[in-house]
């Protein structure tokens, strides 16, 4: 059980009502997670409407923003994301098998050169973002514009922070509630 009260949309002004449903339905089951933003109607607003308006503009490939944010998760054992972004990795071509396996590179077929450098990159920033080498960078250039691996570097770090965010406050998996659910 979360640690703080579910706020419903209806309690919220109808511009952040908005962006909470949408983030809720659209950018994939995150009702909960909702429900506790809504604690700070500014960080439903800013915050993920930042999210929907980057999804909506897809400037990076949608497969790479999903293998950081499942790596960076798993890096940071957060159960939550690790289980809402498993199956859209899927849905960009990984299968379970190769996901289960990540952020493991090696004996890993079915990434590519540049899935692998962003797991390389995402494990950089997420572990030690001060020392990560110029070679590196040279490497991104090769494969995303200078404004490509900015995003890429926000989503790696706003990951870290919703994985702090869903365990401090013990969020609870929507798609663990709906397998009950359906069990019942």
């Amino acid at each position: 059980m979360a640690r703080v009260s579910k706020i419903p949309a209806s309690a919220l002004p109808p511009a952040v009502a908005a962006i909470y449903e949408r983030y809720a339905s659209s950018y994939g089951p995150f009702r909960n997670q909702a429900a506790v933003f809504a604690h700070v109607p500014s960080a439903v607003n800013h915050i993920l409407g930042l999210l929907l308006e980057l999804k909506e503009q897809q400037k990076v490939p949608w497969r790479y923003i999903e293998l950081a944010i499942v790596v960076t998760s798993k890096l940071n054992q957060c159960e939550y994301c690790v289980a809402h972004h498993t199956h859209p990795l899927e849905v960009e071509g990984l299968s379970r098998a190769a996901i289960d396996k990540l952020p493991a590179i090696e004996g890993n077929p079915e990434l590519t050169e540049v899935d692998k450098l962003v797991i390389e990159y995402t494990i950089a920033v997420t572990n030690h973002a001060g020392r990560i080498r110029e070679r590196m960078f040279e490497r991104l250039r090769a494969h995303f514009s200078e404004a490509q691996i900015v995003e890429l570097t926000l989503r790696i770090a706003l990951c870290g922070f919703f994985n702090r965010f869903n365990d401090a406050l013990m969020i609870e998996n929507e798609l663990a509630e709906e397998a009950h659910t359906a069990a019942e």
